[in-house]
């Protein structure tokens, strides 16, 4: 199949409210709660793409004439590409009924570990969301990123050491998930997490912990004090506040604050091989792609996850190679325009 195959067959089942858009920018879905649209007027999903798409890349090709590497060393392992499948939760009940998330997820993290890349995988209420996840990772030798909800400490313990048990080479909380509704007034309570709850948690993990949703400079600091090993500059796609700025305005602050200190992620928005090299120049070690992977699967199941595998290392490798950099660590902000 080709990409576009994938998009067509991914729109016969993608449900009521995801389209299968030809570009995922949040247009279509907008504010489709469920769905996979963003809080309030939908700005949030809206603006991390679109200030992606307001970044140029500056061209100069004379250089010395050599394939570009893609390879990345990431939380102690080599990557094909700077790119991991973002965690998604609750799937049939924003994707419609083709896969629940079980099924999802072992499609995902296999079709990830056979391509070279890793999957974050998500979680929720259901307690056979985590447990499927931690099969998933465990059947793929460790390679996949359990996230966990920042639920009461008690059960984010058992989550911890279920994740440890699948020989995960990671274990990511998304703390911006604190936002969503049904961790409202839950008992014992769930949410935000202070620094020393957060330094409890990292110790708890043993393996690189990551802190998924930062969108400040002190958040990355506090993160950093927490003993987190990495992070992801996120905003949930939008859905946990609207009207939160987009996280390529945020991410170059963040990285001058506390990259080299831990690694740097960024989701939000990056949808092609350019977009990650644009969070590359703009500092990031790596991103996260969310939603596209999920019409991949839709369309086409491990082939769709191939196929846009395939489709982001080539474009990444073009513009890196338009662009004169031979490998990720030559990617630098003097190549975007402007910077």
């Amino acid at each position: 199949m080709t990409y576009q195959e994938v998009l067509e067959s991914a729109r016969k089942c993608s449900g009521p409210y995801c389209k299968a858009c030809p570009v995922c920018n949040g247009m279509a879905c907008k504010n489709a709660i469920p769905g996979p649209g963003a809080k309030g007027l939908g700005t949030g999903f809206i603006r991390n793409y679109q200030k992606w798409q307001e970044l140029c890349v500056n061209m100069d090709t004379i250089c010395e004439n050599k394939p570009a590497d893609t390879t990345a060393k990431l939380f102690g392992r080599e990557f094909a590409l700077p790119i991991f499948a973002g965690p998604v939760g609750a799937l049939t009940l924003h994707y419609g009924d083709k896969y629940d998330d079980k099924a999802y997820n072992d499609i995902l993290v296999t079709a990830c570990a056979e391509n070279g890349i890793a999957a974050f995988t998500g979680d929720g209420t259901d307690p056979s969301v985590m447990a499927g996840a931690v099969a998933a990772t465990a059947k793929n030798g460790g390679v996949g990123v359990p996230t966990i909800k920042p639920w009461n400490m008690e059960l984010i313990h058992e989550k911890v050491n279920a994740a440890k048990s699948a020989g995960a080479f990671a274990i990511a909380m998304d703390i911006d998930a604190a936002g969503l509704p049904f961790l409202k007034n839950m008992q014992p309570p769930a949410g935000s997490k202070s620094v020393d709850e957060l330094k409890q948690i990292a110790a708890w993990a043993e393996v690189p912990f990551i802190l998924k949703g930062i969108m400040t400079v002190e958040g990355a600091k506090k993160a950093l004090e927490a003993g987190a090993s990495g992070i992801v500059v996120s905003n949930h796609g939008g859905r946990v506040l609207d009207q939160c700025p987009g996280t390529a305005e945020v991410l170059p602050a963040i990285v001058d604050a506390v990259g080299g200190k831990m690694t740097v992620l960024v989701d939000g928005g990056i949808r092609t091989g350019m977009d990650v090299f644009k969070a590359l120049a703009l500092g990031a070690d790596g991103v996260l792609i969310c939603r596209p992977f999920v019409t991949m699967a839709l369309g086409a199941a491990a082939e769709g996850i191939k196929i846009y595998t395939d489709k982001l290392k080539a474009e990444l490798s073009d513009t890196m190679a338009m662009c004169g950099a031979h490998s990720l660590a030559d990617i630098n902000r003097s190549m975007l325009f402007g910077y």
